[in-house]
């Protein structure tokens, strides 16, 4: 289970963490956790990381799909940008350490990037079901991690 994927060279603008992200994203959580939801018209889920660096917990909605029984895929996109997400590094700092949140549940789950084979299906899927994804791949010039998470 190796989270190796390097940063790109270009890509598209990562998200900024200012006052209006970190309003906006605390609100989405909020609904996320007590009922579920979309954001930017994909499902959601809360993903709780331990940092790499503060070992302090970090908390972000991020899009995901579904796949089998209480486990889901989720893309460290960082809608296209060069560089990996925070919570990509802290998955990889701490991978037994990570929960999901949604619909009033909480889920303790493992992570696994998937590489090869496996990631190449998964990524078809998504980019078929999410098609939002195939534009963030164009963006950039990193493969785009492809993460499953399973509950414990």
């Amino acid at each position: 289970m190796t989270f190796d994927t390097p940063n790109g060279t270009h890509g598209a603008r990562q998200p900024g963490a200012g006052r209006l992200m970190r309003w906006f994203n605390g609100w989405n959580m909020k609904r996320i956790r007590r009922k579920g939801g979309k954001v930017m018209g994909m499902d959601a889920l809360v993903l709780t990381t331990v940092g790499r660096k503060s070992g302090a917990e970090r908390s972000t909605p991020v899009s995901y799909l579904p796949d089998g029984n209480d486990a889901w895929l989720i893309v460290a996109s960082a809608n296209g940008a060069a560089k990996n997400p925070a919570w990509y590094h802290n998955i990889a700092a701490h991978p037994d350490q990570v929960r999901v949140e949604m619909a009033g549940r909480k889920v303790t789950v493992s992570a696994e990037q998937l590489h090869g084979q496996a990631r190449e299906e998964a990524w078809r899927r998504i980019k078929k079901e999410l098609p939002r994804f195939a534009k963030y791949e164009e963006q950039t010039d990193r493969e785009l991690p492809v993460i499953r998470l399973q509950a414990r």
